[in-house]
C-alpha cells in the first residue's frame, strides 16, 4: 500500500482551486478531503465530488483507491492538518492567533478590518476555528496574503496547543478567561489553563503576545512572553487609552483621537483597543485605524443594535455563558432608558455548574430594575414567584404568550446560548410602530 506524501499532496493542492470538505459546496477544480465523523463518511460521496468537478480526492480507505484522481493517506483529517502546516511554512507570513472565552469573533473582525487598510490580509471566515476550521483557514492563504488572522476555539484541554502547532502563529491575543465550556474544560481553572496554551506556544517559539494590561490574570498568565501591552486603567503599557465611554456605543480616546464605534457594551472596549494596538504595532496610521473601527458594523447576532418602531433591541444572541452574561448585564445597566427589558436564554455547556449559575443569575435579575423574561429548561427549573421575572420553558412558549405591542417604548437586551436561537424573538417586534 503506497501512501501519498504531504509534499506530493502539496503539488496537487497548488494545481487545485482551493480545498473543500463538503460536496454541497464543491466548485470546479477543488481538492476534496473525504473526512469522516460519527454520523457521516465522505468516502460515500467520492463519485459525486468528481462529477461536480473536484480536481482530486484525498482518501484513507484503500477500497476506494481504484477510483480515478484519488490519493490515499493514512488519515484524511491529519493530512488536511499537515498540509495546512506545510503550506503555512512555505508562505512564511506573520500570523496573528486569537482565542478567549468571549469576544473572539468580534475581535478577529476588528483586527482584520484595521489591518486591511494597509495590508492584504486573510482571516478566519465566520467561526471556523476548530481542528478542521483552522487548517481550512490556513489553506485559504495565498502568496499575495501579507498577514493572516486565525481565530482558535476550544472546549477542552490541549486543543489550543494542537491548533497552535498547526498554525504556528507569530503573535497571539487572548480576549479573556471566562466561564465558558466549563463541562469540557473541567471548571474555570481548566479554562485558564487551556486558553493559556497559546501563551505557552508563543513563549517557547519566541512569539509576541498582545495583553490587556488592565487584566491582572492576563498579565500573570503571559509572564515570560514578549508582551505588547495596552490599557485604560493601567498606565504601564505600550498603548494607553485616555477615556472609555458609552453613548450608547463605545467611544475611546487615544492620543487626542476620539474613536466612535458602532459597538455596544463596555465589554467591547478591550476588543476595540486590541485591534487599535495591533494596528499601531504594524505601523498603520491612527487615522486609518480610526476609520476602520468606526466603519465596522457588527452582524450575525453579535452586539447588534436594531430599531424596531418605538423599541431599541440590543441583540447579542450568538452565544452566552456566565461571564458574557455578567458583562452584558453590567453594560446594560449603564445604558440610559426609562423602560428596560431583558430577554435571556439558557446558558449551555456548563456541566455541573449549570444549576448554580442559572440560580445566581435569577437572583441578580430580581435585584435589577428591568422586566426580565427567562427562557429555557435550565432557567425554568429555578423559577421563582415574582412580578419582575417571567419564566418560559421554551422559546416557542415565550413567543406565543408575550404581547410586545403592549410594551412602553423600551430598551431590550436579547441574549442566550446559540442553541436557544433567541434571534427569532426579533420577529415579535416586526409590526411595532
Amino acid at each position: 500500500m503506497i501512501f501519498t506524501t504531504i509534499p506530493s499532496l502539496y503539488s496537487i493542492f497548488k494545481q487545485s482551486d482551493g480545498v473543500c470538505i463538503d460536496t454541497r459546496s464543491i466548485r470546479t477544480g477543488v481538492l476534496f478531503f473525504a473526512l469522516k465523523g460519527p454520523q457521516f463518511n465522505a468516502h460515500d460521496f467520492i463519485e459525486e465530488a468528481l462529477e461536480k468537478g473536484a480536481n482530486a480526492i484525498v482518501i484513507d480507505e484503500p477500497s476506494f483507491a481504484h477510483i480515478k484522481n484519488t490519493y490515499l493517506v493514512p488519515n484524511v483529517l491529519e493530512a488536511l492538518q499537515d498540509l495546512a502546516t506545510y503550506h503555512r511554512d512555505q508562505l512564511q507570513l506573520p500570523i496573528i492567533a486569537l482565542t478567549g472565552s468571549n469576544g473572539k469573533t468580534t475581535t478577529k473582525e476588528l483586527i482584520n478590518a484595521v489591518l486591511q487598510t494597509k495590508y492584504v490580509t486573510k482571516a478566519t471566515i465566520g467561526n471556523l476555528n476548530n481542528h478542521i476550521g483552522v487548517p481550512l483557514t490556513l489553506l485559504s492563504f495565498t502568496a499575495e496574503t501579507q498577514i493572516g488572522v486565525v481565530e482558535m476555539g476550544a472546549n477542552h484541554q490541549r486543543e489550543i496547543e494542537q491548533l497552535c502547532r498547526i498554525a504556528k502563529p507569530n503573535f497571539g491575543y487572548i480576549t479573556n478567561f471566562g466561564k465558558a465550556h466549563l463541562d469540557g474544560f473541567g471548571g474555570v481553572e481548566g479554562v485558564i489553563k487551556g486558553k493559556s496554551e497559546m501563551y505557552t506556544f508563543l513563549r517557547e517559539h519566541v512569539g509576541k503576545v498582545f495583553v490587556n494590561a488592565d487584566d491582572s490574570l492576563q498579565l500573570k498568565q503571559a509572564e515570560g512572553t514578549e508582551q505588547i501591552k495596552f490599557g485604560y486603567q493601567n498606565s504601564d503599557c505600550d498603548f494607553q487609552i485616555q477615556r472609555v465611554s458609552l453613548t450608547p456605543f463605545v467611544q475611546i480616546d487615544y492620543n487626542g483621537n476620539t474613536i466612535s464605534t458602532q459597538l455596544i457594551g463596555s465589554y467591547n472596549w478591550p476588543n476595540i483597543t486590541a485591534a487599535l494596538a495591533i494596528g499601531l504595532h504594524f505601523s498603520i496610521p491612527v487615522e486609518q485605524i480610526k476609520m476602520a473601527l468606526e466603519q465596522y458594523v457588527p452582524s450575525n447576532n453579535r452586539s447588534q443594535v436594531i430599531k424596531k418602531g418605538r423599541h431599541t433591541l440590543l441583540l447579542d444572541a450568538y452565544n452566552a455563558n456566565p461571564s458574557s452574561m455578567k458583562a452584558a448585564l453590567d453594560s446594560f445597566e449603564q445604558q440610559t432608558a426609562e423602560h428596560k427589558v431583558v430577554i435571556l436564554g439558557d446558558m449551555l455547556e456548563l456541566g455541573t455548574e449549570a444549576a448554580a449559575e442559572h440560580a445566581h443569575l435569577i437572583q441578580r435579575l430580581i435585584r435589577s430594575n428591568a422586566t426580565s423574561y427567562c427562557i429555557g429548561p435550565l432557567f425554568y427549573a429555578h423559577k421563582v414567584v415574582t412580578d419582575q421575572i417571567h419564566f418560559f420553558e421554551t422559546r416557542e412558549a415565550f413567543m406565543s404568550s408575550v404581547q410586545v405591542s403592549n410594551w412602553l417604548p423600551s430598551l431590550v437586551l436579547i441574549k442566550g446560548s446559540r442553541g436557544m436561537a433567541l434571534e427569532h424573538c426579533v420577529t415579535l417586534f416586526d409590526q411595532i410602530l
